[in-house]
């Protein structure tokens, strides 16, 4: 196995040497004894064909909780601060100025439900850059991200381990 990549919405390990049935072997091991929201992503390069194994954001909170045991202590701060959101996510905060309190989301679509709103007038209160309440009421922040690439390719790596040794 090789190592993976972090993707914009979750984690890539390269299975690319493992055949279709022990990828899929895994990944179900990773379905059902660690509950993982996973799937099987195909791979053509140079005429051969490969699968990887794709673990969706949704589950990076529970994989934290799954690998950082077999992490040294040392190397969990790096751990928690990659498994933050993804860099390109909605991630916001609204503020409700009738009831003085702010409430943070994962996504505009949680935001806009939450707040019986359509999505897209939250999408264009950032597009159109405004700053007057919408409906007089909500104001909307995009909240700021950090993500340590470099430590969750790291994670990657544990993560492989764990797979070979656990399966």
């Amino acid at each position: 196995m090789k190592d993976g990549s972090v993707s914009r919405h979750g984690l890539l390990l390269c299975t690319n040497s493992y055949s279709v049935q022990d990828v899929v072997q895994l990944i179900n091991v990773l379905i059902i004894r660690y509950r993982l929201e996973c799937n099987l992503r195909l791979q053509k390069q140079n005429n051969q064909i490969g699968y990887r194994i794709y673990i969706q954001q949704s589950s990076m909170a529970s994989l934290l909780n799954i690998v950082s045991p077999y992490m040294h202590s040392s190397m969990l701060y790096k751990l928690k601060s990659a498994l933050s959101s993804p860099s390109n996510c909605k991630k916001i905060e609204v503020t409700d100025i009738k009831n003085n309190t702010t409430t943070s989301y994962n996504s505009i679509s949680a935001a806009a439900i939450s707040l019986n709103i359509n999505r897209s007038r939250i999408s264009e209160y950032f597009s159109k850059n405004q700053q007057k309440p919408y409906k007089g009421q909500y104001t909307f922040k995009k909240s700021k991200l950090i993500i340590d690439y470099v430590s969750l390719s790291k994670l990657v790596i544990w993560l492989n381990y764990l797979i070979i040794n656990l399966v």
